[in-house]
């Protein structure tokens, strides 16, 4: 699978780069979206401050990033 962001990305540029993101960080419960921390923090930060599985949430995200990508 093709990475489309790296591990120092924001949460921020990823969902902006990758709209489709948003309903995925949604679909965690997270409020990302419009959040000022989210230009700071990275998909580990935000997975550690919701509490949430780093491995499930990176997966999801890079999913919907790679949609429609060729391998």
């Amino acid at each position: 699978m093709k990475r489309k962001f790296s591990d120092d990305a924001t949460m921020d540029e990823i969902m902006s780069r990758s709209p489709a993101a948003i309903r995925v960080v949604l679909q965690h419960g997270m409020l990302c979206v419009g959040c000022p921390i989210a230009s700071f923090h990275t998909v580990s930060d935000a997975a550690r401050e919701h509490d949430l599985s780093e491995e499930e949430l990176r997966c999801d995200l890079l999913a919907v990033t790679n949609a429609g990508d060729p391998d």
